[in-house]
Parts: C-alpha cells; structure tokens; sequence
C-alpha cells in the first residue's frame, strides 16, 4: 500500500502542475508523454487492483495502461489461482471456454473483465449459498438482509422534473445498486444499476391519497410501497419513501436490466390436486409485522388459514387470522402508532401511521402474496365495542391482488393499541390464476 499511495500522490501532483503553471517546461502531461510505457506498467505493477482501477480514471494513457493484460493477469493469479479461495463452477466453465485464445490474440483489458467476472462470480456464489437457508416462520431467506449488506447493494431513486414543484415530476426510477468489493477511494467503485421500478408519476397522481400529516408535512401514498412527503403551504417536495418487501428483494437488486426493463420473477405453478374441490382455499400461512423506520409494533404469525366456498365474497376469499369474537386472539401493540421522518435539517414525525409488511405463504410454503407499504389508522367513529371501553380504528391496504383489513381499539388507560381483528382478503382472480382453478 505504501506503494501504491506514493504511485497516486505523484499523479495528484502531476495533475496539480498541469492545472497550475502552463509555463512550466516540466508539466505532468509532458512528463508523463515522455516517459516510455514500460516504465510506467513497471510502476502501476506495483498496484494493487483496487488503486489499478481508481487511476485508470486519471486520462486516457493511464486508462489504457492501467488495463494491461500483464498486470492483471498477475493480480487474478495471485487472488484466485494461489489462493486458497475457491472459484464457482460457472468461472471455471469461463475459462476452459478461453484456454485456447493466446495471450496475444486477447483484447487489451481481457483479464480486467475477467477478474470482476470472477469477483461478481465469487459474491453469487455465496449470495446463493447463504438465501438456501429458508425462515420457517416467514418461508423467506432468513439471511437477506445480511446478504445485501455483503453484496454492499444501495438503491437509488432518479425523479424526472421540469422544475422542484410536485406537479411538474414525470417519472420516478428506482435502482439497485451492486458495488464490487473493492477499497476505492471516493465513487470511482466497479457497479452494476438494476431498474427495480420505473413509474409515471401522472398515473400515481389518479389513485394518490392522503395518509397522514403533521405541522410541516403531508402524506401522500402514491402507489403501494411509495410514498411522497409534500411541504405544507408550498407544494413542493420534502422526501420520498420506498419501501420495499424482502421477497426476491436480492434478485430484484441485481439482475434486472440497467435502464429498460425490472427483474421478471420466474413463473413456477404448484403441483394441480384433481381430488380436492376446497384445493387454494385452504392451507395459508400468514406472517406480518407492523413497524415504521425506528421500532417495531406487532409482529404475528398464523398458519392454517383458510376459506370455504361459500364464504367467497365479492372476488375476495377472506382468511381471518384474528377474530373480532375471538377474545384470545387479541392482541396489545406496542407503543405509539407513528412515522417518523427526516429531511435535511428537518425532521417531525406523523401520528396515526406506520407501515405494514406482510408475507402470505400457500399450502406448501411459497409466497403466494407479498405487501411492504405505508398505512394510515383511521379512526372510525360507528364502531361499537361491548369487550373494549376506548375508540376504535382501522388500517385498510388494498391493491390488485387483494385487501388487509385491521381493526384496533385505543385503550385510553393503558396507553396502547389492542388489534382485535385481522382479515386478509385475497382477489379470486389472483387464487384461480395460481392454483388453475376456477372458483
């Protein structure tokens, strides 16, 4: 290293000259155009691979050189071939396919592409070891978020404006992010950009509603999982809020393309039972966690849920998960139900909000429905309660796929929540298209 931070403080000082005094006979853009290129391969060889990478950024002769097949060669070698660090099947695949190209037949930055191939390769490989391992609870990957913290995966959201009001944004674009692990100095980091959402923000506005609101903000969910803080009196943009659900949250991240088309999960229908006539509406497992960005409220699984056909109603097959008749399903919530946010040097928080995350499993324990997405809770003033002395409330989710109806009481003395009814219902359309049935 010591190497290499010498290497990168003469090139800073060579470009310091060069921006400095153009009089000088000896500025860093003649000295280095004087310099055979062997010299300069000899001195970069002393480089490890990320500082090799970060200056090739310098001009266009050191991104040349900094590409050498040479000097790449000796840097996968020594990583992957004299190590003990074994290489995935598909890179070995990769390089039997290569073994015939001689040296020097190979494209300048051949072993370039090929050490971040074999480094990409590298985190698959564990990424898939590590997403085998299966929560019996919520039938997802029980180390994702572990994985996208190794995978170093970021998301970023573009918005397309004509000015910074909220009515003039056309669209939004939300990528994941997959950094290489390399220690590069600033941004200049090996990554690959993958379209997880691309939305037109003239479509959400139809279905936008408000759901909360404090002195400084407002609220708006412009589309399951998407939410728009807008300044009070001003109608201009605070902040965005994306949430998003752990199912294939990997996959998503990573594999879609950069800029056309989002990551398409492969269709796999369950096995079709001829015997069974009630075959979809039963088996359920449901597991669902009520929280906002800081703390956690609820969190509840329930299993065998099911429905009989004669209780399908209105396209929906309702699964109850909690009873309103049922005093020992009831269940108290803990602390306030908020959203808090932060923006700048502002931050507040909005009552009566929160977010809910629900996964929803079939009979064999794949996810059948996913939901990660703001919720307001509204107060309902026609509820009547003979078990509970408080006022009642709702939070109500609906998309294409279904509805999450919740219905809470506020004990006033206890200061909390107590959920007393929980019904999801899920469209029969979606239930006939899985399971090939035509209820």
């Amino acid at each position: 290293m010591a190497a290499s931070k010498a290497v990168m403080s003469r090139v800073r000082a060579a470009r310091t000259s060069k921006r400095g005094d153009k009089s000088s006979p000896a500025s860093g853009h003649n000295f280095m155009e004087r310099l055979p290129s062997e010299i300069l391969i000899k001195i970069l060889s002393y480089l490890d691979a990320s500082t090799l990478f970060t200056i090739s950024y310098v001009n266009k002769l050191f991104n040349h050189l900094a590409s050498d097949n040479a000097l790449w060669n000796k840097i996968y070698v020594k990583k992957f071939c004299k190590s003990k660090k074994r290489k995935p099947r598909c890179v070995d695949d990769l390089l039997k396919k290569m073994a015939p190209v001689k040296e020097q037949q190979q494209a300048v930055g051949y072993w370039k592409w090929l050490f971040f191939k074999t480094v990409v390769a590298c985190d698959m490989d564990m990424c898939k070891r590590h997403l085998d391992r299966i929560s019996r609870h919520t039938g997802l990957p029980s180390r994702t978020e572990r994985v996208l913290r190794n995978l170093r995966i970021t998301w970023e959201l573009t918005v397309t404006y004509k000015s910074g009001t909220y009515e003039q944004i056309s669209t939004l674009q939300l990528h994941g992010v997959w950094r290489i692990a390399l220690s590069c100095p600033g941004l200049k980091q090996p990554s690959r950009r993958s379209l997880m959402a691309m939305l037109d923000m003239q479509t959400l506005n139809e279905g936008a509603k408000v759901i909360g609101q404090d002195k400084l903000v407002e609220l708006k969910l412009l589309h399951p999982g998407i939410v728009i803080g807008i300044w009070r009196g001003q109608c201009s943009v605070a902040f965005f809020i994306f949430t998003l659900h752990f199912h294939k949250l990997v996959e998503r991240s990573i594999h879609g393309s950069s800029e056309s088309s989002p990551y398409v999960e492969p269709i796999v229908n369950p096995p079709f039972d001829d015997i069974d006539p009630e075959y979809g509406l039963h088996g359920y497992q449901l597991h669902i966690v009520l929280h906002n960005t800081v703390c956690e409220f609820m969190s509840g699984s329930f299993s065998q849920l099911f429905c009989r056909r004669s209780q399908i109603c209105d396209g929906h097959v309702p699964l109850t998960a909690i009873s309103k008749t049922n005093l020992s399903q009831h269940t108290p919530l803990r602390g306030d139900m908020t959203l808090p946010w932060k923006c700048e040097a502002l931050q507040g928080t909005v009552e009566n909000c929160c977010i809910i995350s629900l996964t929803l499993l079939d009979e064999f324990r794949n996810p059948f429905w996913c939901i990660s997405s703001p919720v307001s809770v509204k107060f309902q003033k026609t509820s009547i309660s003979y078990d509970y002395d408080g006022e009642h409330y709702l939070i109500h989710h609906q998309d294409s796929d279904g509805q999450v109806k919740m219905k809470l009481v506020w004990m006033k003395e206890q200061k909390q929540f107590v959920l007393v009814s929980l019904v999801v219902y899920v469209s029969i359309g979606k239930v006939n298209k899985y399971f090939i049935r035509e209820y």
